[in-house]
């Protein structure tokens, strides 16, 4: 792992999303309450809050943090699902994998609870959108 032992405790927040593309039937049946699994918006957040929680025994030399918030938020659009999720902690490094893993756990959980409904379901995207705190801030440009 990383030396941050010198490093100051800072407030630190992190924002990332992920974007799971389907059909419009696809997503009619999430909307309804349908998808052969239950509901998957509200699952799929809780899956992302509780990945964000045991970030660091999934990803090795990550540093375990006590975290003070997570928030999974998920919206359908027409032909997709889309998640951001938000961590934060006052610590000496940064929430970046923590929002990195609460999305892609959700997007993962949405894919497996409509994989019933259609197999060409996409994990599109999984991005780092914001960080803040610590050395820099930093913001993912709009394309």
């Amino acid at each position: 792992m990383v030396d941050v032992g010198a490093k100051a405790v800072t407030d630190r927040r992190a924002v990332a999303r992920a974007v799971v593309r389907m059909s419009a039937a696809t997503v009619a049946a999430v909307r309804a309450g349908d998808a052969p699994k239950g509901d998957v918006a509200g699952t799929a957040r809780i899956a992302g809050i509780q990945a964000a929680k045991r970030t660091a025994e999934l990803i090795p030399l990550c540093h375990p943090l006590p975290l003070s918030f997570v928030d999974v938020r998920i919206e359908l659009g027409d032909d997709r699902v889309e998640i951001e999720s938000e961590a934060r902690t006052s610590g000496k490094t940064g929430v970046e994998m923590e929002a990195l893993t609460a999305a892609s756990v959700a997007a993962l959980t949405v894919y497996d609870m409509v994989k019933g409904l259609e197999r060409g379901v996409e994990i599109a995207e999984v991005a780092l959108v914001e960080k803040s705190g610590g050395r820099h801030d930093w913001h993912r440009r709009s394309p």
